[in-house]
């Protein structure tokens, strides 16, 4: 009788292999996790943080943001901060992330703080910024947006969730509290229907490790 091939041999077991993947999948996912290093998609930093009530926080200085990320929607992505206002600038920047918008607020600080990112729901998307924002529809009123600076981390209670046009709906940046607008959008340029979420900061806390 001929000896089995190591395929032939893996089939017999199929059951057993099965079941060993799946284990150091999980596993290998565990510890990824607790490392930072999972993918896109999977859980928060965070924990399953709830903002309190409605209040809104200020602190007298904040910074520049350097990830957001929204358990609610498993979003979570750096954050860029360019210096130009350009079209081709923010573009570019997009490429590799969210952008705040170089006019707008500082997460802690009075203002509105704006970050916009791309949305996409192809089933094969190979840079993974191109779906930044996916699902920022889908947040409801009260849930958490966690932004992280280099030192402190900002939570941001929603407010509202809608659809508006970027060529007819302006998004002020002098409000009254300390706020934060997310959009959606393909290109800084189109002028196409897009999500927009506001919130307001109701908690700065020190960023774990620091």
């Amino acid at each position: 009788m001929p000896e089995q091939t190591i395929f032939e041999k893996v089939y017999a077991r199929k059951w057993l292999f099965a079941g060993l993947f799946t284990l150091a999948y999980f596993i290998s996912l565990s510890a990824l996790s607790a490392l930072g290093f999972t993918p896109w998609g999977t859980g928060s930093s965070f924990g399953d943080f709830t903002p309190q009530g409605g209040s809104q926080v200020a602190v007298e200085e904040g910074e520049l943001p350097v990830r957001i990320e929204i358990p609610k929607v498993g979003i979570r992505a750096n954050v860029n901060n360019p210096n130009q206002t350009s079209v081709a600038a923010l573009d570019q920047s997009l490429l590799s992330g969210a952008v705040r918008y170089p006019s707008s607020g500082v997460p802690g600080e009075e203002g509105n703080v704006l970050i916009f990112g791309h949305s996409s729901h192809l089933p094969v998307v190979h840079n993974q910024a191109f779906r930044a924002f996916n699902d920022i529809q889908n947040l409801e009123e009260g849930d958490p947006v966690f932004i992280v600076g280099k030192e402190k981390v900002y939570v941001y209670s929603v407010d509202r969730v809608q659809e508006a046009n970027t060529a007819t709906d302006a998004i002020p940046l002098a409000v009254s509290g300390a706020k934060l607008t997310l959009a959606t959008c393909n290109n800084f340029g189109t002028k196409e229907d897009r999500f927009i979420v506001t919130a307001t900061l109701v908690a700065v806390e020190p960023l774990p490790g620091v």
